[in-house]
């Protein structure tokens, strides 16, 4: 986890862990050490990863990191964001009734869900980069394979395991913010749904020119292309220098700590690498959220994920059935079988909506620094809230209708992204520090 907060947080309520970041100049002396003489040393000769990433700053190995946590983030961005454009194509190629179209996005999310414990209990015993690696390679292989199905059945057993994959990629944010000094890592984490928006901007493009001529089959193939590049990408990811310590692995974490001094153009801290205060020796212990003492934060913290979830992929989903021209399939059959197309005006429109995520992104960046994290998220679900509230008042007006998703799609990004930010801080300070 994440060293977020000071010494003196035991004992403290649930209520008081907002802004965990705004007592950084109060910390512990060997908690940050600042870079004032040329060879850092801490009081008792010890330092801590925390620490350590603390006094390297941000530097050219952030960057680095930065660039392939975006690849990872923006490839999975592309397979989420198709699912708005297959589901529909299928619907008019194959004939699909309405409810095998809803099952073609459910079993991705069913996918995620049911993986999401396995590859966290993964990477606390092997390390986060061994299962973004592995990850990585079977994502890539299901969404290749996804354009070679031959039948209904096929997508959606192919598409089930390309969720199961899915589910590991939250691990490279993981990853990512255990390198990022403490000022920074809002702003950093924020600033990583960029890539995400970027990735489903390609996609929304790759479909405009590819839909039309060469149909849904290449667009899942070609939208495969970053996955590869993140694959192979795999070996110069540095594993977690926390991961190491946890594990007893010492010299490998002090080798990674050397590699971010060099690379940012540090001095290397001068003392022995120590665990930090109230690290557990035990990990991974998924009955521990629902123990007497952690059971209210567990709760409070699935509900606001599952309440994000559901209102940003709501109005992802939701906007090509808003968008979708009707005409009547040629062939025989019900009602439910009306042929639903996409035209390049609908995914023009698309493509502004997903553009929307850019603002929402640095709006995010502006307010959570400074109004902090619960009432940043408590007040974009209410505007979130009231944009999808009046979005029925003027279904026929195009124009209406594509800015009032471009505002909920916009907020909604950024509650997304300071959920990402405030939950690993809740997390380290609930689990490691009380």
């Amino acid at each position: 986890m994440i060293s977020t907060v000071t010494r003196n947080f035991k004992g403290s309520k649930a209520a008081d862990y907002e802004d965990l970041d705004a007592n950084y100049n109060s910390r512990n002396p060997q908690d940050i050490i600042e870079m004032q003489s040329p060879v850092p040393v801490v009081p008792d000769e010890s330092y801590t990863v925390g620490a350590a990433v603390n006094a390297f700053g941000f530097g050219k190995f952030q960057v680095k990191l930065s660039l392939f946590t975006g690849l990872c983030w923006m490839a999975d961005s592309m397979e989420m964001t198709i699912l708005s454009i297959l589901s529909p194509a299928l619907h008019c190629d194959w004939k699909i009734t309405q409810y095998q179209q809803a099952l073609t996005t459910t079993v991705v999310f069913l996918g995620m869900m049911i993986s999401s414990t396995f590859w966290g209990v993964l990477s606390d015993k092997y390390g986060r980069k061994q299962a973004l690696t592995v990850c990585s390679v079977l994502l890539f292989y299901f969404a290749l394979m996804s354009s070679f199905a031959p039948s209904f059945g096929w997508i959606l057993f192919l598409r089930g395991l390309v969720g199961f994959a899915i589910g590991c990629v939250p691990q490279s944010v993981t990853l990512y913010a255990e390198f990022l000094p403490t000022k920074q890592r809002a702003k950093c984490v924020v600033l990583l749904d960029c890539f995400w928006a970027l990735g489903a901007c390609f996609e929304v493009l790759l479909a405009l020119f590819v839909m039309p001529t060469l149909g849904w089959k290449w667009l899942l193939g070609l939208s495969t292309i970053p996955l590869f590049a993140f694959a192979c990408a795999c070996p110069w990811l540095p594993e977690s220098a926390r991961y190491h310590v946890a594990s007893g692995q010492t010299e490998q974490a002090e080798a990674t700590l050397q590699k971010i001094a060099r690379d940012n153009g540090k001095p290397m801290l001068v003392g022995r690498l120590v665990m930090e205060d109230g690290q557990m020796s035990i990990r991974g212990r998924v009955r521990d959220l629902l123990s007497r003492e952690y059971r209210k934060t567990s709760l409070l913290l699935w509900t606001i994920w599952i309440a994000t979830a559901f209102c940003y992929y709501g109005v992802v989903l939701m906007t090509t059935e808003l968008f979708e021209n009707k005409a009547p399939c040629p062939g025989p059959g019900p009602c439910e079988s009306e042929c639903k197309r996409l035209s390049s005006s609908d995914y023009m429109d698309l493509l502004w909506t997903t553009l929307a995520e850019f603002p929402g992104i640095f709006a995010t960046i502006f307010v959570i620094e400074r109004f902090g994290r619960k009432k940043t998220i408590a007040a974009q679900f209410l505007v979130y809230t009231v944009s999808m509230a009046i979005l029925h008042l003027s279904m026929d007006n195009r124009a209406y209708l594509t800015g009032m998703l471009f505002i909920s799609r916009g907020i909604v990004a950024g509650i997304f992204q300071a959920a990402y930010v405030y939950t690993p801080e809740v997390c380290y300070f609930y689990f490691f520090k009380r």
